[in-house]
């Protein structure tokens, strides 16, 4: 549990502490808005991308080495990083830190259902809880570092390396586990062959990919539409650090809920309703509202622990996990790919973001009839 802990806390900081300094990070880097939306689909690129492997990885390595690995790659991306000059350098570092982060993912989800199956929704509320608290460390206190070393943003996203390293020993520790293997032995060569053929997988990527294109758009834009409403760079970072914060005690009691519940597509339908009323509040009034549209935003986002429970709810065994969680996850993000360039795309050819956010209306509005259909009562063998 400690390890589970420890992996979870450093799974988002480095891409939650960016948002809050990315225009110092543009101006110093030379990137425009576009590019900078092209920075923000790095993570989603790198999930969809890498998360494939991870099933064959734990398989000759195992799971419990390759979540170790896959931190010990945050660790040098987000070290990495702060001595980039340049954006694609600044890029590559985070792609690094993210490619072993996409190894965690997809690995996590089975490592609960195989040392935990009798509390699946509870284990992962912890976890989600723990992934929340990282991210919303990152983004409320990047700022803060920063000032406090004059203004550097390079210290700021420096000392998520520093944390990022106290996961790694527990990993390691564990490689030699009787039951580190267990959760990967079965899994066939092919993740996605059984998978591509699943209403049930496709349902649950569906969803994730579209939970993952809004999450990413926050992460990734909502500071900038904060401080573009009149907000300092510091009211916008602890705006956003609240839709992180409002998901660490909402994982738990979400996640627990749902795992005991048989269908889950109330509670799917009801979060996706809530982002939509957040989106056209920052539509009609993004200053004037700015905490209420947090806090929504923070609700709507406990959509990813929701995902990750119906995985592990989904799945009928371990094995299952392992395959639906990467079919479910890889092929999300690549869903989720295009969403956060767009958004950068669209806001730097209208100069607002009323544009922007229709267009995350229409992807809530996709995510509402996939939270549907993933969340009812049935299984992936």
């Amino acid at each position: 549990m400690a390890a589970l802990l420890l992996g979870a806390v450093n799974m988002r900081p480095a891409v939650t502490s960016l948002g809050p300094v990315l225009a110092e990070v543009r101006a110093a880097l030379g990137m425009s808005a576009a590019v900078a939306g092209l920075l923000t689909s790095v993570p989603v690129a790198c999930f969809a991308l890498v998360g494939t492997a991870a099933p064959r990885l734990a398989r000759r390595f195992t799971a419990a080495t390759v979540v170790a690995v896959g931190l010990s790659a945050a660790v040098v991306g987000l070290a990495a990083r702060v001595f980039a000059t340049g954006a694609a350098a600044f890029a590559a570092a985070t792609a690094v830190a993210l490619a072993g982060i996409a190894l965690v993912n997809v690995l996590l989800p089975a490592v609960v259902k195989e040392r935990f199956p009798d509390r699946v929704g509870a284990v992962t509320g912890w976890y989600s809880m723990a992934l929340n608290a990282g991210a919303t460390a990152a983004a409320g206190v990047t700022v803060p570092v920063a000032a406090a070393f004059g203004g550097d943003w390079r210290v700021g996203l420096g000392v998520w390396a520093l944390l990022a390293a106290l996961s790694v020993p527990p990993w390691f520790s564990l490689r030699g586990d009787r039951h580190s293997t267990v959760a990967t032995q079965e899994v066939s060569g092919e993740v996605a062959a059984p998978m591509v053929r699943s209403p049930v997988a496709w349902a649950l990527a569906c969803y994730f990919g579209l939970q993952a294109t809004s999450a990413y758009v926050i992460i990734g834009w909502l500071p900038q539409m904060f401080r573009d409403a009149g907000l300092s760079a510091t009211t916008a970072g602890v705006l956003f650090a609240v839709t992180s914060l409002l998901g660490v005690p909402l994982s738990i009691v979400l996640s627990s809920l749902a795992g005991r519940l048989p269908n889950q597509s109330g509670i799917a339908v009801g979060l996706v309703l809530v982002g939509m009323a957040a989106y056209a509040g920052l539509w009609w009034a993004p200053n004037g509202g700015a905490w209420v549209w947090a806090v929504l935003l923070g609700v709507a986002n406990c959509s990813f622990p929701l995902a990750l429970t119906m995985i592990g709810l989904r799945g009928r065994t371990g094995a299952a996990v392992v395959r639906l969680s990467a079919f479910a996850q890889s092929t999300g993000y690549l869903i989720s790919i295009p969403g956060p360039l767009l958004v950068g795309v669209l806001y730097d050819h209208t100069g607002g973001w009323s544009a922007p956010l229709a267009f995350m209306l229409l992807v809530m509005a996709g995510q509402l009839v996939a939270g549907h259909l993933a969340g009812r009562d049935r299984e992936v063998a």
